[in-house]
């Protein structure tokens, strides 16, 4: 008779740092998936609040660190797990039931895939408001369109095996905002990395405006050390959040907008130009929006997502003045030096 198809034990590895709001449900959900063999690890960060004590009421291995950030904090899980596949998944996210089964199912059947990520889904783990309505649209709309071979390892809801954790190595702790970039140009250097949108998990993201757009500036500021650095390996343009495109042409409506007090008729064109750019390069987004937000919420959406794109295009210009004097920026991810 033919043997049954290995099933391999999973290690959910969970790292924590002052989500009591969301760590209930993401630690239900892992425990009502489809796939029966399951351990879960999850590494609070030096949480203030009722994180642990929530954490200890479920069949977990709780393990409690400094504050050392996401990428110590996922290290620590791997090397406190047992499972041969490894899948991560931040605190602030409830999986899918078929999540776990279809990430090991996907592993299983290509021996060249190194990682298996998801996407989020259109709705939010908890709604708390327009700012975070429009951020786990875009989230969700991005991912799906950056489905298939990628160069992005999603370490929010994302599983690879054991060996090819080992043979990239660890995530790199001094990065606290990148390192699933950077991870993902690295890996993709030695094995396929894939995003599969019938991976899902609902997500509760950021609501305040001001903690958004500083996230989205602090992400993007290092993000031209790594497009400079990694030639073939560094990240698709497809796998980032805001397109180039996009961000140019919310650039040229601002410069617009700032020159037409001196000149008006050039002023207009540049920022008539811009906006066509932006809408041209946006219109399956924007159409996306309309149709999930609805027609009394589109123009705050796309506000917002004007504002994120020129958030990234400061950055951008940020990012490439410290490149262009800074050695130590040159070299973060080179060779472990941080700027």
């Amino acid at each position: 008779m033919p043997s049954a198809p290995h099933s391999p034990t999973v290690s959910v590895i969970i790292p924590n740092y002052n989500y009591a709001k969301t760590l209930r449900q993401c630690l239900q959900a892992v425990l009502d998936q489809t796939y029966p063999k399951i351990e879960i690890v999850v590494v609070d960060d030096g949480s203030t609040d009722d994180s642990p004590r929530i954490a200890a009421e479920f069949p977990c291995t709780l393990v409690r660190t400094a504050n050392e950030g996401p990428s110590a904090a996922r290290n620590t899980g791997v090397a406190r797990s047992t499972g041969e596949v490894l899948f991560f998944l931040d605190s602030d996210i409830a999986l899918a039931p078929q999540a776990v089964e279809r990430a090991v199912r996907m592993l299983g059947s290509d021996r060249r895939l190194g990682f298996v990520g998801g996407i989020y889904d259109k709705e939010p783990l908890v709604d708390d408001g327009p700012v975070e309505r429009y951020k786990v649209l875009h989230g969700h709309f991005w991912r799906v369109r950056s489905s298939g071979e990628a160069r992005l390892c999603n370490f929010s809801l994302g599983a690879m095996r054991r060996e090819t954790y080992e043979l990239a190595g660890p995530l790199d702790t001094g990065l606290r905002a990148t390192e699933d970039v950077e991870y993902g140009a690295r890996l993709s250097e030695i094995s396929t990395v894939w995003i599969d949108a019938t991976i899902l998990g609902r997500h509760d993201d950021d609501d305040r405006l001001g903690v958004l757009l500083g996230k989205q500036y602090r992400r993007s500021v290092p993000l031209v050390a790594l497009f400079a650095d990694r030639g073939r390996a560094r990240p698709k343009l497809t796998d980032t959040a805001y397109r180039p495109g996009a961000v140019a042409g919310t650039g040229l409506v601002l410069a617009g907008l700032a020159g037409a007090v001196l000149w008006p008729a050039a002023g207009a064109v540049t920022a008539l130009a811009g906006a066509a750019l932006f809408a041209v390069q946006e219109r399956r987004l924007l159409k996306f929006l309309g149709a999930a937000a609805g027609a009394r919420q589109f123009p705050l959406m796309a506000g917002l997502h004007l504002l994120m794109n020129a958030t990234t295009g400061a950055a951008a210009l940020v990012g490439a003045a410290r490149w262009a004097t800074s050695p130590s920026f040159r070299r973060l991810y080179a060779n472990g030096e941080r700027a």
